[in-house]
């Protein structure tokens, strides 16, 4: 026996030794891991290079305003006051394109566009009695329906023919910035377009922009129930809070009864297989009758599935038995844990809030790599065309089409209806040579500044609990301010460790996100063989994430303590739990349990209230807060649903690294100490109870004493 622990010592290294000057996390620490907190600064400043970079030759306006006919934007400048956009004949782009195609870039539609300050109210044409009369007698009230410039006493059949202002206009309504006809308008009759297909353009028109009469809707759902919804969240909150401080009180029956409960559902589920195994065994029902099938809804019809499902239920169910059986200490270790946690956090009350300041750091990471691609998608400069609605027109033979003009020249051709339109951006110049490149530098750095905020806050928090655990006197040896102090720590000396850690799980991330493109990219292409392969690798690398993200969290509780490098914490760190491994794994298990049940409770609990509130079973609090009407109920109560979600898991995330945190003390703990007067234990009197351990003396003033 002894010769197993010596090789056990010798693979898994040596205990911590007993350290008299140790009294949790060190306070003279030096910095560690410079070279990668060098590396990681000069990221950030490429990073905010690659943004200037986008900002001067980005143009984000090309998405967010339409553009008229010579590519100036309506909305903005000379523009200003003209912030829709009016298509001539907008029939001409429904009929022969996609209008997704043309609400994005609506320059690719053949007929003139021009911006205005609102769009037709009422149906009006020009009638063929007018042709004669001119530009002001017949446009005076839709003048501003014309194109800038277009001379007064030019006669009208003639702006026609130039299409310098509109042959008809309908009563439209804006959308995505343009001017969209009414399905229920009145339809002039127009040359070579019948009514019914007009009137099915229109329809298709307003189909594919449905999506804004919902968005409105959702508009009017949110206006009269956010105050509702932020009441559901704070509900979710209060729920979390109370389930975490709880659980110094009802840990262990809570646990239990969770074990108990799995063990109960798996009893039913053998009791259910037997009865149907029964059942078809009597009837004969073999799978050899049905032979082999795609249809896999088939193999519930015979003996043999059910008498598989049943013995894998039933092995599990001993498997877990045996476990609760031999395992009950250190079951009752674990439960002595949470309610070690739930102290901790009654203590550090901040801490349960901190994930503000990850998410509102998160915000900040996502919101500038956002910013960074808007700009560099956009980057480029304009380029226009000539362009004439039928080339093939005596005059137009000699104009080059298609070739670059400058639109603030005016056009003098023999060819009718020749204009310079915005044709796109010009892929050439220094951000667009490099665009692809710089793309990619942007989500590396999202990856890596995303999980380096991630690291902050796991080593931030381990380190205000570890001094929870290392105060022998509690609350009285507990720093003043734990968390701010263990935060200004951990920015000052482990930057660069922090940093080391992400990028190792940055470039995991960022292969996987490679894989899945490759996958996605020849997926039409695949054979069976590249499909389990890339198959086979996808999981090798999920599972390899899973792992690297179990390692780093240790590795940044460790840092928090000792003030060590990356590397050396993660070592330390992974050969105390491989020490220990059946604790380990039995402390995940019942924590993993524990956090899903909590969970469970705070989305179901107020994903009800929610349902029951906003459907109108439970009635307002009076005349002004009555219930809200709504147009779609689920969406406040997915809103709600959604946010007690995240509320949850950011409290129920603070608690779960304060029992790993707890745990490697406790760990530590065992190793360091023997429970005499110079070397008792820390841990709580629970822990030392479960053990058959008990501090036989009291450790003097220096011993007490930071």
């Amino acid at each position: 026996m002894g010769g197993k622990q010596d090789q056990d010592e010798e693979a898994y290294g040596k205990p911590a030794k007993y350290d008299p000057s140790f009294r949790g996390p060190i306070r003279n620490r030096s910095c560690t891991d410079i070279i990668c907190c060098v590396l990681f600064f000069v990221f950030i400043l490429g990073y905010i290079a690659v943004g200037i970079l986008a900002w001067v030759y980005g143009d984000p306006k090309q998405v967010l305003y339409p553009r008229n006919s010579t590519g100036a934007y309506c909305g903005i400048g000379e523009n200003k006051e003209k912030p829709y956009l009016l298509y001539f004949n907008i029939f001409s782009c429904v009929l022969n394109t996609n209008i997704i195609a043309i609400a994005q870039n609506g320059l690719t539609c053949p007929t003139p566009q021009v911006c205005v300050s609102s769009c037709p109210a009422a149906p009006w044409t020009v009638e063929p009695s007018q042709f004669s009369q001119t530009v002001e007698q017949v446009f005076a009230a839709n003048r501003k329906f014309c194109l800038p410039g277009v001379p007064g006493n030019m006669q009208v059949l003639q702006s026609l023919q130039q299409e310098l202002c509109p042959s008809f206009l309908l009563p439209s309504t804006p959308a995505l910035g343009r001017c969209f006809p009414w399905t229920n308008s009145t339809v002039p009759e127009l040359p070579g377009i019948s009514n019914t297909s007009i009137s099915q353009s229109i329809s298709g028109v307003f189909d594919s922009l449905n999506a804004r009469d919902i968005s409105v809707k959702i508009f009017e759902d949110f206006a009269q129930s956010w105050y509702w919804i932020l009441v559901a969240l704070g509900v979710a909150l209060v729920l979390s809070l109370l389930f975490i401080l709880l659980l110094r009180l009802v840990a262990g029956p809570l646990v239990f009864v969770l074990i108990i409960g799995v063990l109960g559902v798996l009893a039913y589920g053998i009791y259910h297989c037997w009865e149907e195994y029964r059942v078809l065994r009597d009837k004969g029902a073999s799978i050899s009758q049905l032979g082999f099938t795609t249809n896999l809804s088939a193999y519930r019809n015979v003996q043999e599935t059910w008498l598989a499902a049943l013995i894998i239920l039933a092995v599990l169910e001993g498997i877990l038995l045996l476990m609760l059986i031999f395992l009950r200490q250190r079951i009752c270790i674990a439960i002595a844990l949470l309610k070690e946690a739930s102290r901790a956090v009654g203590y550090i009350m901040s801490a349960m809030f901190y994930p503000l300041v990850t998410f509102a750091l998160l915000l900040v990471c996502i919101a500038y790599w956002a910013i960074i691609a808007l700009f560099l998608a956009t980057s480029g400069q304009p380029q226009y065309v000539f362009w004439a609605p039928n080339s093939s027109l005596p005059g137009c033979e000699k104009v080059p089409m298609n070739t670059s003009c400058n639109p603030m020249e005016q056009v003098n051709s023999s060819c009718p209806r020749l204009m310079c339109v915005f044709q796109g951006y010009r892929s050439t110049g220094l951000a667009q040579r490099s665009l692809f490149n710089l793309q990619i530098y942007a989500v590396l750095g999202l990856f890596w500044t995303i999980n380096w905020v991630l690291a902050l806050g796991q080593c931030v928090l381990a380190g205000a609990f570890a001094s929870f655990y290392w105060a022998f006197h509690k609350p009285r040896d507990i720093p003043t301010f734990p968390l701010g102090s263990a935060f200004l720590r951990t920015l000052r000396y482990h930057t660069g460790s922090l940093a080391f850690g992400a990028l190792i799980l940055t470039l995991v991330q960022i292969a996987r996100v490679i894989l899945e493109y490759i996958d996605h990219k020849l997926r039409g292409a695949q054979n069976p063989l590249t499909r389990c392969i890339l198959c086979c690798f996808k999981c090798c690398l999920w599972c390899l994430e899973k792992f690297i993200k179990f390692l780093n969290r240790n590795a940044y509780i460790m840092i928090a303590i000792y003030g060590k490098n990356f590397c050396v914490s993660a070592k330390n760190a992974f050969m105390l739990l491989m020490r220990n491994i059946v604790r380990v794994v039995v402390l995940d298990k019942v924590t993993d349990l524990l956090l899903f049940f909590g969970k469970l409770l705070v989305v179901g609990g107020v994903g009800v209230l929610s349902f029951f509130f906003f459907t109108g079973r439970i009635p307002g609090l009076g005349k002004n807060f009555e219930n809200p009407q709504l147009n779609y109920y689920w969406l406040p109560i997915m809103v709600s649903i959604l946010g007690a979600y995240l509320i949850a898991s950011g409290f129920f995330s603070v608690f779960g690294m304060c029992v790993d945190t707890l745990f490697l003390c406790f760990l530590e703990d065992l190793e360091r100490n023997d429970g005499s007067a110079d070397r008792p234990y820390y841990m709580s009197k629970s822990l030392l109870k479960i053990l058959g351990k008990k501090n036989k003396g009291t450790p003097g003033d220096k011993k007490r004493k930071k």
